[in-house]
């Protein structure tokens, strides 16, 4: 009886704070209140907000009381999800603008990330990304002119980069490489933060029968995005960390 209890407390809890009732940074009811809506014991409320505070959704400060924590942005480091699904799952509202879309020839370093011989020809741009008109993420993409040949005839403030290849080929391979690094005075500018903040940069190489479609850099101003995913571990397989 406790157990249906505490998550029937976590259930009006959670809606509550997803709906909008209760924002980021609204003070919760004392628990003495919460005894009094709920009718319960003051060990199964506290349970409730203890399992909510360890899932991130509250925040508890010693001595001053619960508040409904700050949900910064996310993205997941296993699923290849556009952004801008991301925002609208989280109920925002994402815009981008094209920054650049033009073809470049490879130097030496990048023909190799795709296979090909220097100064082939790829598909180049950069995107900048926002969330609710704040800068989240830059994107700068080089792509394979045979896996994507109409890319430059794309506007990709209607549509993502990564929506647009996703629809062309459902189930690459994909190799992500995660790094905390500066954001060079490019991104910096684009994304409105000092060159010396510190960003998460995403480095994300696709594949399907070892033709490179794309290598991409994502950067995430640290202070406004997370990375992270949520997987059950399966022993006969490799992790991902392992496998890079």
């Amino acid at each position: 009886m406790t157990k249906a209890l505490y998550r029937k407390i976590k259930d009006t809890i959670r809606a509550r704070i997803l709906s909008g009732q209760w924002p980021e940074g609204f003070q919760l009811p004392s628990e003495h209140k919460l005894l009094e809506e709920f009718k319960v014991s003051r060990m199964t409320v506290h349970r409730a907000l203890r399992e909510l505070t360890e899932e991130n959704l509250l925040s508890r400060v010693q001595g001053v009381g619960t508040f409904v924590a700050e949900r910064r942005p996310s993205v997941s480091i296993v699923e290849l999800r556009s952004i801008s699904d991301d925002i609208a799952a989280r109920g925002n509202r994402h815009t981008a603008t094209v920054q650049r879309l033009r073809e470049v020839k490879a130097d030496a370093p990048l023909a190799r990330q795709f296979n090909l011989p220097e100064g082939a020809t790829l598909f180049h741009s950069i995107v900048l990304h926002r969330e609710n008109d704040v800068p989240i993420q830059y994107e700068e993409r080089w792509v394979n002119p045979d896996m994507a040949p109409d890319y430059l005839k794309q506007d990709f403030s209607l549509v993502t980069p990564t929506k647009y290849l996703t629809q062309l080929y459902a189930a690459p391979d994909v190799e992500h490489v995660i790094e905390a690094a500066l954001p060079g005075s490019g991104a910096a500018k684009l994304l409105n933060i000092a060159e010396t903040e510190p960003c998460l940069r995403l480095t994300r190489r696709t594949w399907v029968q070892a033709q490179v479609i794309t290598l991409v850099v994502l950067i995430h101003p640290g202070t406004r995005y997370r990375l992270g995913t949520w997987f059950r571990a399966n022993p006969d397989t490799v992790p991902l960390a392992q496998a890079l």
